[in-house]
């Protein structure tokens, strides 16, 4: 089947490139063991699932492949905000209540004790592997690693274009030796997405903002090419506001700001940053918060939020909109006292009726949960820095591979 990709580096505007893609439709699965790709890192707090959105996006691949006679297999990382690897026990509990089967999960991703466990499944049962990252081989791509996993099953499925971007072993190892296909949520990512950049509606907003700085840093500038205005907000705006020099205790410790900051082009007229904010000493809000203009913080305050001059310049660009593309929260959305400028320009982004909006990103879309306003876009992407790279014209590894 052919799907499409935007070209990168190609100088003609908005041009696509028509790359051959299998999907699950393709394949037989009666009996083969379909190894799929997840994504379903999402936020977990003592041992149970805050949202859940991932799992469910992945649900009618599970189901194909189950109603196909497959023995399915699914793989994943999962981490907590500060990285660190945790079980995906909590994930086969919210798993078995929607699909209302029983599902088993090994307790390591390889080894002897998964292939035995492999070669009991019957068809249309399901084993959910243990965390790959808790393996320092995923991340390194390492070959042998992407062996043992192939030798796991008979076709390879990827449904994480969440993780498209990443050249682990698993997204790109993997389907370089077994025959390969996307899944259902990833086909659908990538008609919509590159459909919205074909030819799309302008005035075309992109809102950028949360932290994974150097993975948004090196999309803007792509974004300042093909969109009228980027707005930003979060770690991202902070460490811009850091490079010109007013935000003195900033993000990056030592100068150690990275080459894809660095290159951002800061003299572009469509790029928007925050004029005031919400400052405080510390992250938890109890410490006294006040409103300051950038070219007014002082040494100690930390930026949390934006201020109400940013939110009304932001939101009078979002009213114009005819095409909105949103990865990454304005500010510390978790504590209520830092919630108001993601809040806000949730709100604005929903009021605008006529825009087409695409929210990403596993933070903005708890962000835009809590404030129940995700009903008001027009499409929710399970990525957020693969989103952005994807519409900025990047070619990703995970997507390529599959090609």
């Amino acid at each position: 089947m052919r799907l499409l990709q935007l070209c990168k580096g190609d100088k003609r505007k908005n041009k696509l490139n028509i790359i051959h893609m299998k999907t699950l439709r393709d394949f037989d699965f009666n009996g083969k063991r379909a190894l799929a790709r997840c994504d379903f890192n999402v936020p977990v707090e003592n041992g149970k699932v805050q949202d859940d959105f991932r799992i469910k996006a992945v649900l009618p691949t599970i189901e194909y492949l189950k109603n196909a006679g497959a023995k399915v297999i699914l793989m994943s990382h999962l981490e907590d905000s500060e990285g660190k690897n945790l079980s995906l026990k909590p994930v086969k509990e919210k798993l078995e209540e929607y699909l209302n089967d029983k599902i088993s999960i090994a307790d390591d991703c390889v080894g002897k004790e998964v292939e035995e466990n492999i070669i009991k499944m019957r068809n249309s049962e399901i084993l959910l592997l243990e965390n790959l990252r808790m393996r320092k081989e995923e991340k390194e791509n390492s070959k042998e690693f992407a062996k043992q996993l192939s030798e796991l099953g008979d076709i390879y499925v990827n449904d994480a274009f969440s993780v498209c971007h990443r050249t682990h072993a698993s997204v790109v190892g993997v389907p370089k030796i077994l025959p390969s296909c996307a899944g259902l949520l990833l086909e659908k990512e990538i008609k919509i997405l590159s459909k919205i950049m074909e030819n799309p509606e302008r005035p075309l907003v992109a809102i950028i903002g949360g932290a994974k700085i150097s993975a948004k840093a090196k999309v803007i500038d792509k974004f300042l090419k093909v969109a009228d205005h980027v707005l930003l907000g979060g770690k991202i705006a902070n460490a811009i506001l850091q490079i010109k020099g007013i935000y003195k205790d900033g993000v990056f410790d030592n100068g150690g700001i990275t080459d894809e900051v660095k290159n951002i082009n800061l003299t572009s007229t469509k790029l928007h940053l925050p004029v005031d904010v919400i400052v405080s000493a510390d992250a938890a809000g109890k410490n006294p918060i006040k409103e300051s203009a950038v070219g007014k913080l002082e040494k100690g305050e930390l930026i949390f939020d934006l201020g109400p001059e940013t939110i009304t310049i932001f939101s009078a660009i979002i009213k114009e909109a005819e095409t909105i593309i949103w990865a990454g929260p304005m500010g510390l959305f978790e504590v209520f006292a830092f919630e108001n400028g993601t809040k806000r320009i949730t709100k604005a982004i929903a009021e605008n009726e006529n825009a087409f909006k695409v929210i990403g990103g596993g933070d903005t879309i708890s962000a835009v949960s809590k404030f129940n306003l995700l009903d008001k876009f027009d499409h929710v992407s399970t990525g957020g820095s693969a989103m952005l790279e994807f519409l900025g014209g990047e070619k990703l590894p995970g997507i390529e591979v599959l090609g």
